[in-house]
Formats: C-alpha cells, structure tokens, sequence
C-alpha cells in the first residue's frame, strides 16, 4: 500500500469507527488501571490502548466501555472485562505471527487485541447470532481474522492445527482433549477451568504426549456450550 493509499485508509477508518480523542484518553486510564493490576507486558498493554473496546458494546453500554467491568452483549453472553482479557492474552504469550486458535469469538474484543499482537487468528463461535454479528462487524472496525467459523470449540479446528496457542474466553467444566491435541510443542493453552467459579489453567506441550500445567487463580466465565444452535 503507497503513502498515499494508507493515509486514504486511516481518515476513512477512523470516520468509520468513530474513535475519537475522548475515547483514547480513556483508554490510557484503562491502561494504568489494569497495569495497577499487575499487567506487565508492554505489548499487552499497548494493545489495549488500541482496540476501541467501546464499538465492541451494545449502544446501551457505550458509556462504560472503559471501566474495567464486563458487560451484556446479547445471547447470554458478555464481553469480558478488560483485566480479564489483558490476563489471558498475557499468559498466552503471543508472537508476531504465531497461529492462535481462540474459543468463543463472542464481540470480537478479544480476536482484535490478537491481531493488534500480529498474530494469525483462527476463531469459533458457537452462538449463530453473535457469529453472523461479528463476521460483518470485524472487517469494518479493521480487524480480519484468518478464518471465523460457526462451530463447537471444544472440537477445536483440526483441519487448521496444530497452533501456536489457544485461548478459550468461556467456562469449560474440563479440559477438552482436542484442544491439547491440536498444540504444537511448545504451545500453550490458557483455559478457565471449572463450573461456578474457574481456575485460569495454562497447558504447555512439552512433547507428543507431556504438558506442563500451571494455575493462576479464580475467575468467573460464561459457561462453555458443546451444542452448536
């Protein structure tokens, strides 16, 4: 793309997106509050400096869109909040360039601040509403995953593997063996793992057939459906 042809791209991307000054300004609190928190990776936290988490809410919500809250987007479901996002993106440790597999598209917040990490994002959402939603709704805020697919994450993509990582953002009641299947060594999976309440679980692959796992405390997800609807 010529100088010219970006400049074009970037003034009608942000009429497109309406981010404005206000909306950057309390982005950068939202930054220093999750860094408060114990976010540490620059890259992490710059990321969510840039993702205009406000497009990502029902109009309802706007206003809220930079507490550090979740909130409602609609099919039972939430966008999660921010700390949350920040801590498995994190634990993930992503790469320019890394293939990412994540569980549960939902708004698209969290595949943004992937690909704002460069990375080559594969996501499946199991909810058709919020999957026909953000499939049309990505491409116009300027975030393309690689591949966006209705389906059942705890089938995970095999025909897309193995992965660099994966990171499933709802409540798995346990560990879905596709999804370790589908790591290459070396990979991590970053998973909330239980019912009422979640451990958040990190598996690394340390061969064909060894994982590390480590965990990092509770959290509390929306439950992960195997019934696709």
């Amino acid at each position: 793309m010529t100088g010219f042809s970006t400049q074009i791209f970037i003034y009608f991307y942000a009429m497109i997106i309406n981010d404005s000054n206000r909306h950057k300004g309390l982005r950068n609190q939202l930054v220093s509050t999750i860094k408060a928190k114990g976010i540490a990776d620059k890259l992490v936290l710059q990321a969510i400096s840039k993702v205009p988490r406000h497009l990502f809410m029902d109009s309802g919500f706007v206003d809220f869109a930079y507490q550090d809250k979740p909130f409602p987007i609609g099919s039972d479901q939430t966008i999660s909040q921010p700390y949350t996002v920040a801590f498995q993106t994190e634990l993930l440790a992503v790469q320019p360039g890394q293939k990412i597999l994540e569980i549960g598209t939902g708004s698209g917040y969290q595949t943004a601040i992937l690909i704002e990490l460069e990375a080559e994002v594969y996501s499946i959402e199991r909810q058709k509403e919020l999957y026909n939603k953000v499939k049309k709704f990505l491409p116009k805020v300027g975030y393309v995953p690689k591949k966006l697919v209705f389906g059942d994450g705890y089938i995970g993509l095999a025909e897309n593997a193995p992965f660099d990582g994966i990171l499933v953002t709802a409540g798995a009641p346990f560990v879905p063996k596709p999804l370790l299947g589908q790591l290459k060594i070396g990979g991590r999976l970053v998973i909330p793992v239980g019912d009422e309440t979640q451990v958040m679980t990190v598996y690394t692959r340390t061969s064909e057939n060894k994982f590390d796992k480590h965990e990092y405390g509770d959290f509390k997800f929306v439950p992960m459906l195997k019934e696709k609807n």
